[in-house]
């Protein structure tokens, strides 16, 4: 018989929840890979793409804070609207361990909740 969400126990939601079973030490060697790799993702991002900065920001920016589910969130400026989808896939196809996100600060689709993280915590590359 199936059973909603709200219908689990919080044992069997951790069962569909990762991040909810992980009680361990941060992700340290993924964190080291991670920012091994974030150069290279700035440096696509400019010879490529046109980009004319790039700030790191979100879970990346603290140890504590990244865990083994954690992706790479970079703020870009200057791409162009037509070429940001592509960038998108480009960057993701550089390491299989790490989903990367792209967000357009400037766009009017980005929300002040993450301006303002990434204008508060954001690391400029």
């Amino acid at each position: 018989m199936s059973r909603t969400a709200l219908e689990l126990t919080p044992d069997q939601q951790k069962q569909y929840c990762p991040a909810q079973r992980w009680q361990g030490e941060p992700a340290t060697e993924r964190f080291r890979a991670a920012w091994e790799l974030v150069p290279r993702l700035a440096t696509v991002l400019r010879e490529q793409f046109g980009a004319s900065r790039v700030i790191v920001f979100g879970s990346l920016v603290q140890a504590t804070t990244f865990t083994d589910w954690s992706d790479i969130d970079l703020a870009v400026w200057g791409i162009p609207a037509r070429c940001f989808y592509k960038a998108v896939g480009v960057l993701n196809e550089l390491h299989p361990e790490f989903r990367v996100d792209l967000v357009d600060p400037e766009s009017a689709s980005c929300r002040d909740s993450v301006r303002r993280a990434i204008d508060a915590m954001g690391i400029e590359l």
